[in-house]
């Protein structure tokens, strides 16, 4: 028997990938053992912030990030720690020499929205 979080990340052909369940168990399951670990570490820190403040928020903020870097993470293997890196390179070059205008930008979302 197939589980609900291995049938999510079976290919679909014909369809888009989508992003796994806002669920620890299924973010786990998309990322790589260092990410796990990196998720586990900061899933702690936010069930001790929403236990002291008897709030959820910093719970649904975690699972929203980390949503977002399970959907991205097998697509770009390394994106999560390039994108520091290339935001450090920005910073003290005072410059992001790989960017492409406003214009540009319009232009491929257009493109993607047409898709």
């Amino acid at each position: 028997m197939i589980s609900a979080v291995a049938m999510h990340l079976m290919p679909v052909l014909d369809q888009p990938p989508v992003a796994p369940a806002a669920e620890p168990l299924a973010i786990r399951a998309c990322l790589t053992p260092m990410l796990t670990a990196e998720f586990d570490r900061e899933w702690d820190l936010a069930l001790d912030e929403a236990k002291r403040a008897k709030d959820l928020a910093p719970v649904r903020e975690l699972l929203g990030k980390w949503r977002h870097i399970a959907y991205r993470e097998p697509r770009g293997p390394g994106s999560y720690y390039r994108m520091p890196a290339k935001a450090e390179q920005i910073q003290r070059r005072g410059t992001n020499p790989a960017a492409v205008t406003l214009e540009e930008m319009k232009a491929v979302v257009r493109g993607r929205q047409a898709e």
